[in-house]
């Protein structure tokens, strides 16, 4: 399976998010080729600021494997993940995280700027982003777009 095929997984995850009135970002987890966690911002539905795609895709992917560490998956994500969720990220010392677009507002790369290749994970940890970007982005403005009228 392609990087593009597994997004288009997370972006169906965001959809959902989209769907629930929530801020669309969705996530999936990758182990040996299988998705094993699937996660949605839910920070509205559980009234939880930390609930966001990443750490409730994490959260899942550590109770299907049984194990903290997740060295052998991969992460993928529609948006470029918040200064917290590169810190579970760091902390899950997860294989490699895919992204889709970056997040000029709440993206970590707002506390890195210009260097998205010196990034804030483990450093065992390999980042891929730019993976289906517009289409990515493209949910994240519509949502706003129409909230805001």
């Amino acid at each position: 399976m392609t990087d593009e095929y597994y997004m288009k997984q997370a972006l169906a995850e965001a959809q959902k998010a989209y769907d629930s009135g929530e801020v669309p970002i969705g996530s999936i987890v990758v182990w040996n080729g299988k998705i094993i966690a699937r996660g949605f911002n839910q920070t509205e539905l559980l009234r939880d600021c930390t609930a966001h795609a990443e750490m409730i895709a994490l959260t899942a992917a550590f109770q299907q494997t049984g194990s903290k560490y997740l060295p052998d998956a991969t992460l993928y994500v529609t948006i470029e993940p918040c200064l917290m969720c590169s810190g579970a990220l760091f902390w899950s010392k997860i294989g490699r995280v895919v992204f889709g677009a970056k997040d000029e507002k709440s993206g970590y790369g707002k506390y890195f700027p210009g260097e998205l290749h010196q990034n804030p994970f483990h450093p065992k940890t390999t980042l891929t982003y730019g993976v289906m970007a517009d289409e990515c982005l493209s949910l994240l403005k519509r949502f706003f777009r129409e909230r805001r009228g």
